[in-house]
């Protein structure tokens, strides 16, 4: 079975890069954002609703960066194969939800929820000077982020 996910490289001017911070089923990840394509949803459709479900904010997709070119096993699931597919994307509107400064800055609300629904995200920039591949967790997306570096 394929588990299919889509991400978005957002930057700012100032080269900036936007990752998201999560505790998963008591686990702790950064990553870029994005999530798993539904049935009858296209990529870029899809990109489009995590950002608005997960940021409350419209996007832009530019271009496409990097799909997965290698076997990647689910961290969840050993019986899935993981395809993630990147975009540069670009706000269409400021961006108004709280953003944080440090890593896995999770308030009390964003604990409860994690309580709740075994899951919960905050989001950040890092410095470009500061973002490497070891800013974030996941093997798919540490190739990108070495990718992106090397542009």
């Amino acid at each position: 079975m394929f588990n299919i996910r889509v991400y978005g490289i957002l930057m700012t001017d100032n080269k900036e890069v936007l990752v998201s911070d999560e505790i998963i089923r008591g686990n702790y990840y950064t990553k870029f954002c994005g999530g798993g394509l539904e049935i009858g949803e296209g990529t870029i459709d899809c990109l489009k609703r995590e950002f608005l479900e997960e940021m409350n904010l419209k996007i832009e997709v530019i271009n496409h960066l990097y799909t997965t070119d290698f076997y990647q096993q689910s961290a969840f699931n050993p019986e899935h194969q993981i395809i993630s597919i990147y975009y540069k994307v670009k706000p269409l509107e400021p961006i108004t939800i709280p953003l944080k400064n440090k890593r896995y800055d999770f308030d009390e609300s964003k604990l409860e929820l994690h309580e709740k629904k075994g899951q919960a995200e905050v989001f950040r920039f890092i410095d470009w000077d500061a973002f490497t591949p070891e800013s974030v967790s996941l093997p798919i997306d540490k190739v990108v982020a070495k990718l992106i570096k090397s542009l």
